[in-house]
C-alpha cells in the first residue's frame, strides 16, 4: 500500500508539472501571439505613416517648383505667396493687395487699407500682442515716411521703448526701393532718423547692436513688424560680416561636423560640378580658416524616426575628434508629423520627434562629450503654410522650434535660432527670389549667408560673446587670443 501511494504521488506530482508546463506555454502562446500582432500592428501604423509621408514630400517637391516657376517675376511671384498665407490677404488679378481682417498669433492686426504698385500704404488700424502702434499716414515710394503715433514695446529691445516721429525717414533703398533701416536709440520728436547704409564700420555700433536685438530673444512675429525678411537678412548679414572681419579667434585646429537635411547638403546646386564647395559647411571652414567641417547633410532626412535617414540613427557617424557639432534640422519634421508623430515632453515616446530629439541630445551628450554643440532650428518656409492648408493634421513650425529650444536648454546646448531671426524667410517674395528660389533650399548667394551666420555665431561664442564670459579654447578647440 505504502508503494502505491508513492507510485500514486510520483504521478500526481508529474500530471501537475504536465499542466503547469501546457498552462505556462500556453499563456506564453497567447504573450508572444499578442506581441507579434501589437508589432504587425506597429509595423502596418509605420508603413501607413511613411505612405502618407512620401505623399507629403512629393507634394512638397510640386510646389517648390511652382515657386521656382514663377521665381523670374517678383510681381507674379508676391501674388502667388500672399495665395498660401492663410486669409491675411485677397489678391486681384490687377495687383491690388487689400485686407479688412484680424491676423492673430502674439497679438492682432486689424487694417483697412491699400498698396499698390508697393508705392502707396494707407493704414487707420491697430496692431496689438505686447505693444500698440497707431498709424495714420502715407509711405509713398517707399522712401519717406510720415507718422504720427507711438510705437511702445514691452517685448522688444529696452532700448526701443518709444519712438515718435513727425517728419521724414531717409536712408539707403534696396533693390526694391525698400527703405533698409539702422538701429537708432531713443529717438522723439521731429527728429531724422538714420537708416543703415550698408557701411557698418563702427565696432561699438554693431556689439550695441547685436546686444539689443538679442538679448530678448524677440519672437519672429514681433520682428516682422519692425522690417521685412529681406531687410532683416541684408542687415543681419553685413553684420556678421563685420563679425567676422574682426574675429580674434583662431579655429585654424578645429574639426566641425555638420549635422542637417537638404540644406546642409546644399540641395537646388546638384546640377552643378563641385556643387559641394557651395554647401554652408564648406564656406564655414574657408571663413573660419578650420582645419576640417564634415559636411553630414542628407536631402529629406528628418530627426526622428518617421521618415527618412533620421538624425538620432545617424548621429553616431560624427567623427570623434570633432570640436564643435552643428546641428539644423526640423524642416522635414514639419512636413511629416502629426500630433500623434510629435509627441510631447512628458512621455518623450520612441518614434516621436519629442521622444527621438530628446534620444538625440542625450546621445550626443555621452558619446561626445567634449564637444561643443549647437543646435539651429528651421528657417521659416512658406511651403509649410501652403502644405498645412492641404492636410489639417500637420502642425505649425513653431511647435517643432519651441521643443528644440527647450531640450537644447536641458542639455546646456546653445541654439543658434534661425526661424526667429527673421533671415531668409521665404515668406518674403523678394528673399525667395535673391536667395531662397524654391521656399526651401538656397542658392549660392543664400548658401553663403547662411554661413555666414553660423561663423558670425561661432565668433561671438568663443569670443564671449554679448552673454558669455571672454574665454580662451585650448587643446583639441580654438586657441582664443582675447
Amino acid at each position: 500500500m505504502k508503494k502505491l501511494n508513492e507510485i500514486l504521488m510520483v504521478f500526481i506530482f508529474m500530471l501537475t508539472a504536465v499542466l503547469t508546463a501546457a498552462v505556462g506555454l500556453k499563456a506564453y502562446d497567447i504573450y508572444d501571439t499578442n506581441r507579434r500582432l501589437a508589432r504587425e500592428q506597429e509595423e502596418l501604423e509605420l508603413a501607413q505613416v511613411m505612405a502618407r509621408n512620401m505623399e507629403a514630400h512629393n507634394r512638397v517637391s510640386q510646389m517648390q517648383a511652382e515657386i521656382l516657376e514663377r521665381a523670374e517675376d517678383k510681381e507674379e511671384l508676391e501674388r502667388f505667396i500672399n495665395r498660401i498665407q492663410s486669409g491675411e490677404l485677397t489678391v486681384s488679378e490687377n495687383g491690388v493687395i487689400s485686407s479688412n481682417g484680424t491676423v492673430s498669433g502674439n497679438g492682432s492686426v486689424s487694417m483697412n487699407g491699400t498698396v499698390t504698385g508697393n508705392s502707396t500704404v494707407s493704414m487707420n488700424g491697430t496692431v496689438t500682442g505686447n505693444s500698440t502702434v497707431s498709424m495714420n499716414g502715407t509711405v509713398t515710394g517707399n522712401s519717406t515716411v510720415s507718422m504720427n503715433g507711438t510705437v511702445s514695446a514691452n517685448d522688444r529691445e529696452p532700448a526701443w521703448d518709444t519712438v515718435s516721429a513727425n517728419g521724414t525717414v531717409s536712408g539707403n533703398i534696396d533693390a526694391f526701393g525698400n527703405v533698409i533701416p539702422r538701429i537708432k536709440r531713443n529717438v522723439s520728436g521731429n527728429e531724422e532718423i538714420n537708416y543703415y547704409d550698408g557701411t557698418m564700420t563702427d565696432s561699438s555700433i554693431f556689439d550695441e547692436w547685436r546686444y539689443i536685438y538679442k538679448q530678448e530673444e524677440m519672437s519672429l512675429d514681433a520682428r516682422r513688424l519692425l522690417r521685412t525678411s529681406l531687410e532683416e537678412t541684408l542687415e543681419v548679414n553685413q553684420a556678421d560680416r563685420e563679425r567676422i572681419a574682426e574675429n580674434k579667434t583662431d579655429f585654424s585646429g578645429v574639426k566641425i561636423a555638420c549635422l542637417g537635411d537638404s540644406i546642409t547638403a546644399a540641395a537646388n546646386l546638384e546640377g552643378e560640378e563641385g556643387y559641394q564647395q557651395y554647401a554652408y559647411p564648406a564656406r564655414l571652414k574657408e571663413l573660419l580658416g578650420a582645419e576640417e567641417v564634415y559636411n553630414l547633410g542628407i536631402g529629406g532626412s528628418s530627426i526622428a524616426r518617421y521618415w527618412s535617414d533620421p538624425y538620432v540613427e545617424r548621429y553616431q557617424e560624427i567623427p570623434e575628434d570633432t570640436d564643435i557639432i552643428i546641428v539644423m534640422g526640423g524642416t522635414n519634421d514639419a512636413f511629416c508629423a502629426s500630433d500623434k508623430e510629435f509627441g510631447n515632453l512628458e512621455e518623450r515616446a520612441y518614434r516621436t520627434f519629442c521622444g527621438d530629439l530628446n534620444e538625440l541630445m542625450k546621445g550626443i551628450k555621452e558619446k561626445y562629450p567634449n564637444a561643443e554643440v549647437f543646435f539651429a532650428t528651421p528657417l521659416p518656409n512658406v511651403l509649410q503654410d501652403y502644405l498645412m492648408k492641404e492636410r489639417d493634421y500637420l502642425l505649425p513650425q513653431q511647435k517643432f522650434v519651441d521643443v528644440i529650444k527647450t531640450l537644447a536648454a536641458e542639455y546646456d546646448y546653445e541654439v543658434i535660432d534661425l526661424y526667429n531671426s527673421n533671415i531668409l524667410d521665404s515668406h518674403d517674395a523678394n528673399v525667395v527670389a535673391d536667395y531662397i528660389p524654391d521656399g526651401v533650399h538656397g542658392n549660392h548667394d543664400g548658401y553663403q549667408i547662411m554661413a555666414e551666420h553660423f561663423a558670425s555665431e561661432l565668433v561671438q561664442h568663443y569670443e564671449g560673446g554679448e552673454n558669455a564670459e571672454a574665454e580662451t579654447v585650448s587643446a583639441n578647440r580654438a586657441d582664443s587670443s582675447l
